[in-house]
């Protein structure tokens, strides 16, 4: 089992966000932003890692969670948002520096309000297969 694929696998996922002409001008972060929330924004979150090395060599699974975070009033902005930054990752523009990605694949999406109804967030969990 290694690690060394996860900076490269959240590079990637990066450039493939912000490389979305859905997402232009959408903010995306590894970390929250400090004080007040800014509005909407995408957040890179956490990851889960299992070890899928085989006879034929080393590999891993990263379970990865992005998430939109919205102040906009419903749904609609944070939904839309959620399906441009699913379709970015899932469209074959992610591309390694370390490793070699063999899939990736849509596990899940929770939706929820946040701070007493003021925001929402939604967050997707995807979970990629890499060859070391």
């Amino acid at each position: 089992m290694s690690y060394a694929a996860a900076a490269a696998l959240q590079a990637a996922i990066y450039g493939a966000l912000t490389a979305a002409p859905a997402l232009a001008g959408v903010s995306i972060v590894d970390a929250m932003p400090p004080g007040t929330t800014p509005g909407t924004f995408i957040l890179i979150g956490p990851e889960v890692v299992l070890d899928q090395s085989d006879g034929t060599g080393a590999g891993a699974e990263h379970r990865f969670t992005i998430s939109v975070i919205s102040d906009a009033t419903g749904f609609l902005t944070a939904k839309t948002l959620a399906a441009a930054a699913s379709t970015a990752v899932l469209g074959g523009g992610v591309s390694l520096a370390t490793g070699s990605l063999v899939s990736i694949g849509f596990q899940r999406a929770v939706a929820r309000r946040l701070d007493e109804g003021t925001a929402r967030r939604i967050d997707m969990t995807f979970r990629a297969r890499v060859e070391l």
